[in-house]
Parts: structure tokens; sequence; C-alpha cells
């Protein structure tokens, strides 16, 4: 059983790594300067995963640790993720700019382009994290204000530097922003909306009711781009609370929270945010009716998003027959209308679970139908599999 279950993940060129936020790490696709740009309208660091394509520990850490949940959610709430081929030519002047020895080197860079922290080395989920703390620790400013805090000063120029430091550091500030914002008279002077954009960090607070109440002089402040931004990421942070302590009543008020938020994204929001609760309660009924509503909305007949709907289907719940039973026909139909080897192989590894193993064969000798005289390597893993049945 498991080792199907790898099978179908080796296989998989396309994983299920951008469907849903909290299955693994999210890196940003525009150019370096673009990346710089985003860290600093989002206060975060870049997370640069510096890489060769020959590297074997490269590949290793891109299979199995970045598509990780556990890994996603720390990276995906903490970082620009962005990964560099050191040696494609479009690269040379980053790898010129930030040289390497060895790979895969891990740096986490600031706003700025300062190095905050580099590592060498290939590592699993948990050294990742706590490769990506050390570099937050690093980072965190607000130790400069939390002394000055605690001598009573409440200057309000501080106390949003100091909500701004804590937010960037990963740490609670929503304490400090009330304590700001409860002793305000007027709410709508620019400095006031600008505290209640920074503090706005969860959605189930009074402090975001208030960014819905003055969302428009807000906007109007910075751009509805980041308002929608700011929401969102605090809409994502009360459903990963509603994962902690496994309540329905949070996950709910932060789909609702997020109607008000960013309307057209709130229907695809509540979606992942069904797939990914009921994934951390392990509730497979739960996860299939959200994935069935995933399929009909957003993948329809397209084939390489079908095929990485049953990936996570099966990834999540392998031994559950019902979520067999819908992995085989939707595996089924990207195969059909994709004709990827990939896709048929990923249909074998399904019969494979259901222990049909004539037509995990079967299949699997399908997808060798597709392959060219180039593909050597995934003929090799066809093969193996094959022998393994």
């Amino acid at each position: 059983m498991k080792y199907a279950i790898k099978t179908i993940v080796f296989l998989s060129i396309s994983l299920f790594t951008n469907l849903l936020q909290a299955q693994g790490i999210e890196f940003f696709h525009g150019t370096w300067a673009e990346a710089l740009e985003k860290a600093k309208a989002e206060e975060r660091l870049i997370f640069v995963d510096a890489f060769a394509s020959w590297c074997g520990p490269c590949k290793r850490m891109a299979a199995q640790t970045f598509p990780d949940p556990k890994a996603g959610e720390f990276f995906n709430a903490n970082f620009v993720n962005l990964k560099i081929d050191m040696e494609k030519p479009e690269n040379a002047e980053f790898a010129g700019k930030y040289p390497v020895g060895s790979y895969p080197t891990l740096m986490f860079i600031d706003a700025t382009g300062k190095i905050v922290l580099k590592d060498v080395g290939a590592k699993n989920v948990d050294q990742l994290i706590e490769t990506g703390r050390k570099a937050l620790g690093k980072n965190d400013k607000s130790v400069d204000y939390e002394k000055k805090y605690a001598e009573g000063n409440r200057d309000p120029k501080l106390l949003y530097d100091y909500v701004r430091a804590l937010n960037a550091a990963g740490k609670p500030s929503l304490k400090i922003t009330n304590e700001y914002l409860n002793a305000q008279q007027d709410l709508s002077s620019e400095f006031n909306l600008r505290f209640i954009l920074e503090g706005a960090t969860e959605a189930d607070s009074r402090v975001f009711d208030l960014l819905v109440k003055y969302r428009k002089e807000i906007v109007a402040l910075v751009g509805d781009d980041a308002v929608s931004a700011r929401m969102e990421k605090a809409c994502q942070r009360s459903v990963n609370k509603a994962i902690e302590f496994k309540s329905l009543t949070l996950l709910e008020e932060a789909k609702t929270k997020m109607k008000a938020g960013n309307p057209a994204r709130a229907a695809a929001f509540a979606i992942e945010a069904d797939m990914n609760y009921a994934k951390a309660v392990k509730d497979p009924a739960m996860f299939l009716k959200a994935a069935r509503t995933y399929q009909k909305n957003e993948v329809k007949t397209n084939s390489a998003k079908l095929h990485d709907l049953v990936v996570s289907l099966v990834r999540s719940f392998p031994e559950d027959k019902n979520v067999q039973k819908q992995a085989e026909k939707w595996a089924k139909s990207a195969a059909e209308n994709g004709g990827l080897a990939e896709y048929w192989m990923t249909l074998a590894g399904v019969y494979k679970l259901q222990g049909n193993k004539a037509q995990a064969r079967k299949t699997a000798e399908s997808a060798k139908q597709q392959l060219t005289e180039k593909d050597v390597m995934l003929r090799e893993k066809i093969d193996h599999f094959i022998d393994t049945l």
C-alpha cells in the first residue's frame, strides 16, 4: 500500500502544489527584482532555493520536502519563496551577487538584498522549518521596540512600528493593536486607517471588522490589491487556527469573512479551506465533497488539473474506498484526454491501491506506449513499477 502511494507521487511530474496553500511551498515565478518588491510590500524575507538541475539532493528536496503541507503552511505564511537555477544564463547576475559553493544552498534575504541567513545542504521538513525559524529570529526587530513598550512608551508611531515588527517576525500583534485602537476617538484619520490595515492579522477579530468597515477609505490610501491581500492573509490565519483547534465554527467564520474581504476569491478560498481542514482532521468525506466542488467549478475537463487533483486525493486518503473510486474515475479521464504517460501511470497506481494488479499492469504497459526513445528514465521507472506487481 505504501509503495503504491510512493509510486504515484514519484512518477507525477506535476505534483499537487498550487491548489492548496497548505499543500506545499508556493514558489514565486517572477524576476528577482519583482521578488524584492514583493518582499518589501509584504514585509517578508525572501527564501531562495539555490539549486542546480543535476543536483540529486536538490531533486530530493523538490520531491519530498517542498511539497509537504507542514513546509507549505510555514513558508507560505512567512516568506516570498523563490527557486533559482544557479547555472542558467538568465540567473547569472544573481549568481554573481550571491555565489554558492555547493548545492542546494538555502538563503534568506531581506527586501534590501541583504542575506539574513545562509545554509547549505538538503533538509527534511522539520529541519527546513527550523532553519526558517532561525531566519525569522535573526530578522526579528520587535525586540528593539519591546523594551521601550515595557518601559511605558505609548507613542503612536512606536506602537505602529512595534506591530509591524511583530508581524514581520510572525509574532502575535493583536494585543498591541487593540490597545492602541481602543483608545482612539477618531478611527478615520490616515494614521489610524493604516494602523487598522497593519493590525488586521486574523479574520476572527474586531480589527478585521474595522478593516471591512473602513475598506473604501483604506483602499484610497494603499490600493485595492494591498487590502485584498491583507484580508485574505488574515482569513487564512483564521483557517489555520480552525485547523489547530479543530473548530468548524471558526472555519465557517473565516470563509464568511473572506466574502467581505475578497468576494472574487471567496468561492475558491472556501474550497481550499475545506480541503485543508478535512485533511488535517482526517475527514475523507468532507475532503471528497470539497474536491468534487473544485472539480466542477475550477478544474472541469482540464486534464493537467484533474491529474493533480487525483494525486492530492490518493496522497491524502489512500485507503479510503470512496476516494479510490473517485480517483479512478478522474485519473482515467485525465489519462484518456491528456494522453501523457505520467497520467496513465497515476491511473495504474490507483488500480494498484485498489488491489487490481492485472489492470495496473495493463495500464502501465499502455503508459509505455506513450514514451519516446528519449524517455529512458521514465521507462525504467515504469518497468520497476510493473516488476513490483
